[in-house]
């Protein structure tokens, strides 16, 4: 391996590992905002933590509300995932991102090639499943609005190329760009095909704004600790310190051979 290569994995890994150590940040700070509430008296800490259990991970809940319609082609329980890849790969990655998260970002740029490379190939199914938890920590509906547009974009079979254009046009994690409808319209313009009429009309409108609450609701039921949360047939992948996309890839090629 040439010393180029080695110094491009070594920079991966730190980035993602700056990444999780920003997010338990953030997660300390929530937590000593509920325990400083106690300052206020027992009554005064319960409104202040159901406030908080009640926020965390939503959005402002405007427009979500409405039938669930899930985007065509939309797998697994309740239809909560959008599946890319060979069915019939043996390996199966699930992603749970949002697309404001900047530490999805980190993930999604050290591991792209990587993914695509599996999944051309038949080795890898995977199944990205959207959350809107920084909308609901940070306030706004990008996170939601931004989920919305890219189900749209899979109605259209044109989801892969359109989360990628997401993520490699992500703002920053306190700028709410994603929540305008105009900026997530003309991003579809740099996807081949995507930028028609019915596209925009399913982002004006909304169309998935339920399936996209559906979907958060999920993750915060399973417990999840953060974004991303990724696992490669049901083993958490992201909570390895080791993990590589070298190591992924040799992980999914291994599991194709039986």
């Amino acid at each position: 391996m040439s010393e180029k290569n080695r110094e491009g994995k070594r920079t991966a890994r730190e980035r993602l590992a700056e990444e999780r150590e920003k997010q338990k940040a953030a997660e300390k700070r929530r937590r000593a905002l509920i325990v400083g509430a106690s300052v206020v008296g027992v009554l005064g800490l319960a409104a202040v933590i159901g406030v908080v259990a009640a926020n965390a991970g939503k959005d402002d809940g405007g427009g979500a509300s409405g039938p669930v319609v899930a985007p065509s082609g939309a797998n697994g329980e309740n239809s909560l995932a959008l599946p890319v890849g060979a069915a019939g790969a043996r390996s199966t990655l699930t992603v749970w991102e949002d697309f404001r998260c900047p530490a999805c970002k980190s993930f999604e740029d050290a591991y792209r090639s990587t993914i695509h490379e599996l999944t051309d190939a038949g080795l890898l199914k995977v199944e990205y499943r959207l959350v809107t938890l920084i909308d609901g920590n940070m306030g706004g509906s990008g996170s939601r609005k931004a989920a919305n547009a890219a189900a749209c974009a899979q109605n259209a079979g044109r989801f892969p190329a359109y989360h990628d254009v997401l993520y490699q046009n992500q703002p920053p994690e306190t700028d709410d760009a994603f929540s305008r409808n105009s900026r997530l319209i003309d991003l579809a313009k740099k996807v081949d095909g995507l930028d028609t009429e019915t596209f925009r009309t399913c982002v004006r409108n909304g169309t998935h704004d339920a399936w996209v609450a559906k979907s958060n609701e999920a993750f915060q039921k399973g417990g999840y600790g953060g974004t991303p949360s990724v696992f490669l047939n049901g083993t958490n992948i992201y909570a390895d310190q080791s993990m590589t996309p070298a190591k992924l890839k040799q992980m999914v090629e291994k599991n194709a051979q039986g």
